[in-house]
């Protein structure tokens, strides 16, 4: 039997670069002899309800094709199944991709690599809702000013990248007020006014921003980092040093490890893998080894 691999698409990802993406690597792939299925969503519920269709028909790879928020939804599908999931980039941020290496080469060196098959198990998170809803992550849940920030950034007419990013954190900077936080991790308490708190599976967000620097998505373990209430004026200076992971050293971050993390605020509306989540409280819990994922070089 040739391999089957179901590739799920989002068409208008990355400029429509990801429709132009997947066609070569479906034609790629057929080249190489395996039967491929294309599914496209028309919103992020329906890519998630692709991906447990294409999932429930157990191929060989669920491939996503597009932005760290595609991944998410392919994620829905494929957690706990034994499908390998790969992630090849069309989108914006791509951190996912970036925590599990980029594809190499042409688009023919990634369509070996996808048929050669060979896969890393990785953990996931589970994370539990108010209203009881459940999803999964494999990046990093943001809670506070960065969430807010990403709220703004959504509800711009125009995306304008990184640009976009910075109008949003300044125009937040404006009206933000640190934010009453009640977050437990393993038993281990943190109650006290903040300014942001990261969990991370993964070490980056937001296209690069390493908040979490030191998290790893198979040691079983998530990564909470907690930035209390700062003057704005010094929590301007210090955000920058987000992008190198060396805030993680000032007096105002407190940085913690746990397998579960619940967290209580009145923060507005969660982040994670870059997908609105709701607001709090919130409990992630890891899965270890709960997805694998194909190493994308040959």
């Amino acid at each position: 039997m040739p391999p089957h691999i179901a590739l799920l698409v989002n068409p208008h990802s990355g400029r429509r670069r990801a429709a132009v993406l997947a066609v070569r690597l479906k034609e790629a792939l057929r080249d190489a002899g395996a039967r491929v299925h294309v599914y496209t969503g028309r919103s992020a519920a329906d890519s998630r309800r692709m991906a447990r269709l294409a999932a429930a028909d157990r191929p060989d790879a669920l491939v996503a094709v597009g932005g760290d928020g595609l991944v998410h939804q392919a994620l829905q599908g494929v957690v706990g199944t034994g499908v390998p999931l790969a992630a090849v980039p069309a989108g914006t941020g791509n951190d996912i991709v970036r925590a599990f290496g980029r594809p190499r080469g042409s688009v023919h060196d990634t369509a070996a690599a996808i048929l050669r098959g060979r896969t890393r198990p990785t953990d996931a998170v589970r994370l539990s809702l108010a209203d009881g809803t459940r999803r999964y992550f494999l990046s990093v849940l943001a809670c506070g000013f960065d969430a807010r920030v990403n709220e703004r950034v959504n509800a711009q007419r125009v995306r304008v990248g990184r640009a976009g990013y910075v109008v949003g954190l300044m125009a937040e900077l404006r009206s933000f007020r640190p934010i009453d936080y009640e977050i437990d991790v393993d038993g281990r308490r943190i109650a006290e006014p903040g300014m942001l708190v990261a969990v991370g599976n993964t070490c980056a967000y937001g296209g690069g921003m390493r908040v979490c620097p030191d998290a790893e998505p198979d040691d079983g373990l998530l990564d909470v980092v907690f930035v209390r209430q700062a003057r704005l004026g010094r929590f301007l200076r210090l955000f920058p040093r987000v992008f190198n992971g060396s805030h993680t050293g000032l007096d105002e971050v407190v940085v913690e490890r746990g397998r579960t993390v619940t967290i209580r605020a009145d923060a507005g509306a969660a982040y994670a893998d870059g997908e609105r989540m709701g607001d709090p409280p919130l409990v992630c819990e890891v899965v270890p080894k709960a997805v694998e994922m194909l190493e994308p070089t040959s």
